[in-house]
């Protein structure tokens, strides 16, 4: 069976802290972010053609023994039933990893459906999970950062997700991406404190250059030496309930 993968990169050192991952892009998405930059995924996904998944795994195959898994991003990949389907076939298929050596998968979310998450965890599909925090818990706030109106049933589906990656036993990272215009310093750290325990929170800085709200261009980002700062001290809260 072919799937609408609507992007593929053979290799990224990026993508998977640590690893060297393959990465396919899934189309559609529940949010409309305004910082978005993969947004034609989620507007116009007719507008690439898919991916058929025997050259992938062909590809893949070529490159046994150096990729260290894949990463499956999107768009949201959680919305499309056929997911667990496409995992399971990536690490059933046959020479893709060495022998004896599983295919790590990586799943990167915004954590709006909490329970494909715990179903995918508890399968054993997922070696990695990175669900991205879009800023102040509270439904108002979310909601003008994903630009999509948005109740406190969302926002409990996002607090499961939170709960999922926090209590289990996988390989897992929060991640933030900073828009200054849209968070604040110590809305940085609060959100680091409600994440204590977990095993990475990364904050990723603004890129201007093709967001899907215009006005953004003009939104000067974070500088480096402060986002290092905010990183610093963000790695010190969620380490916190360790050490407690």
């Amino acid at each position: 069976m072919d799937y609408p993968i609507k992007g593929f990169i053979e290799t990224s050192f990026s993508d998977w802290p640590g690893k060297v991952a393959a990465v396919l892009f899934l189309p559609s998405c529940n949010f409309r972010c305004l910082y978005c930059h993969n947004h034609d995924l989620v507007f116009l996904p007719e507008k690439y053609p898919d991916f058929p998944l025997g050259e992938i795994v062909g590809n893949l195959r070529k490159r046994s023994g150096w990729i260290d898994g894949i990463c499956i991003t999107g768009g949201e990949p959680t919305l499309h039933s056929w997911l667990p389907a496409l995992i399971r076939f990536l690490k059933s298929a046959a020479g893709l990893s060495p022998p004896g050596v599983s295919l790590g998968i990586k799943l990167d979310t915004n954590g709006t459906r909490p329970e494909v998450l715990r179903n995918l965890m508890g399968e054993g599909l997922l070696d990695y999970v990175a669900m991205d925090l879009k800023g102040p818990l509270e439904a108002q706030r979310y909601a003008s950062i994903t630009g999509v109106p948005l109740g406190e049933e969302v926002m409990a589906q996002i607090q499961a997700s939170i709960q999922i990656l926090l209590q289990g036993p996988g390989d897992h990272e929060f991640r933030t991406t900073l828009v200054p215009t849209f968070i604040g310093e110590e809305e940085v750290y609060a959100l680091a404190r409600r994440v204590r325990g977990a095993k990475r929170y990364t904050l990723q800085n603004f890129d201007p250059r093709d967001p899907l709200e215009e006005g953004l261009k003009s939104v000067v980002p974070f500088d480096e030496q402060a986002l290092r700062q905010m990183q610093e001290r963000v790695n010190e809260i969620i380490k916190e309930k360790l050490a407690s």
